[in-house]
């Protein structure tokens, strides 16, 4: 899928020829499958815009239609109803080799009979572009990978994670308006994946191309995009900054995919200041900045109304006394501890309210060593609550 853009590298191709507008738009997208007797709706009315420049990321469980709804970007699928822009252009019905993106996959692909420099040249020369052209894209290219000293080589010699940069120099090299990178890092292993995550941030960054990236980890969406699209079955849950999508789940399928979330129900007893007291557990007491919006339309009126509350585990305290006041205090006993090296898991059973994971560092100077069958107190304050209507 070559691009006819002539920008200078490092520049997003076609800055100046696109109107005003997100680089990529999905307008009322579905598409559905037949699949024996009856029809699946893989993707059900998704509307989003990717801004240009952006690294967006397609986040979601496997079948939730975040790599059919990448492939309808690339034109790889046709939606079954909807529009789908690229800069602006409605591309819908535009085959993929007709489209200025680039795709990059989980299996690299390259050629193992070329070198390098040789796969990373491959769709120039077959777009015909001058020798000494080529000679200079692909070397700035192999640069920003950090593999110059690799372009004589074959695949064959390199690393994973060398071979998934020769991947990513082969598709920049066209100078695409976006590229759409489907799961690319998982073929390699933890260590390496979290290194090419800095990796391929950096280069976007560098490179100032539109990246739409999909994946299920949500370490990587959180780590590398600069906003999400949290899917579920073929809908999207959430769009938003990974700070937003974390801190303010709208819904309870975001709250317990990404990452851990303890979900507690508490009902409503009041509002003094601005923070509402929730009362959770054996008559514990734990405080919301703010009421779900469906609440917080009835004011006063709120009161007595059952919520899920959504605090993360490494956003709580836990100690021996009961804390002062201007936090949620809420007692509970150690029913479950687990080591794992940087920190110690805790499952505190708080009655009523159910069970509470709490994440703690273990800092050179915590002083906190809880068994199990000792009683605790959590605290947190109200800023790090969230809640849903139950």
């Amino acid at each position: 899928m070559a691009s006819t853009s002539t920008t200078a590298p490092g520049t997003p191709a076609a800055d100046t020829a696109v109107p005003p507008g997100p680089a990529i738009s999905l307008e009322g997208v579905f598409k559905s499958f037949r699949s024996g007797s009856g029809t699946v709706h893989a993707v059900d009315g998704v509307d989003l815009g990717v801004e240009r420049g952006e690294f967006f990321s397609l986040l979601g469980p496997s079948g939730c239609g975040k790599t059919t709804t990448m492939r309808m970007i690339a034109g790889f699928e046709e939606p079954t109803a909807g529009v789908v822009r690229l800069n602006g252009r409605d591309v819908t019905g535009v085959p993929a080799n007709r489209r200025d993106v680039n795709m990059v996959f989980q299996s690299y692909a390259l050629f193992p009979h070329m070198s390098v420099a040789d796969n990373v040249a491959f769709g120039l020369r077959r777009r015909r572009v001058a020798k000494d052209e080529i000679r200079r894209r692909v070397g700035e290219m192999l640069e920003l990978v950090e593999l110059g000293h690799r372009a004589g080589h074959r695949p064959s010699r390199l690393s994973g994670g060398q071979q998934q940069r020769v991947a990513l120099a082969r598709a920049l090299v066209n100078r695409p308006a976006a590229l759409l990178l489907d799961e690319p890092l998982g073929a390699l292993d933890l260590k390496l994946r979290q290194t090419m995550q800095v990796e391929l941030k950096r280069i976007q960054r560098e490179v100032g191309i539109t990246f739409v990236y999909v994946t299920h980890d949500q370490g990587e969406a959180l780590t590398m995009s600069d906003r999400i699209a949290v899917m579920n079955n073929g809908r999207v849950e959430q769009l938003g900054t990974p700070a937003q999508v974390y801190e303010r789940p709208a819904t309870r399928f975001v709250a317990d995919f990404i990452g851990t979330g303890n979900l507690v129900r508490g009902t409503v007893r009041g509002e003094s200041g601005g923070v509402w007291r929730v009362e959770v557990g054996d008559g514990a007491t734990a405080l919301l900045a703010e009421l779900p919006a469906a609440l917080a339309s009835q004011g006063s009126g709120a009161v007595g109304s059952e919520v899920d509350l959504i605090v993360r585990p490494e956003k709580i305290r836990l100690g021996t006394e009961a804390p002062g006041d201007g936090v949620s205090a809420v007692p509970g006993t150690v029913a479950e501890t687990v080591y794992t090296g940087a920190a110690t898991h805790y499952q505190v059973d708080i009655g009523g309210g159910g069970t509470v994971t709490v994440h703690l560092q273990n800092s050179s100077d915590s002083a906190l060593a809880a068994d199990r069958g000792d009683r605790v107190w959590l605290s947190w304050p109200a800023r790090h609550s969230a809640a849903l209507p139950a």
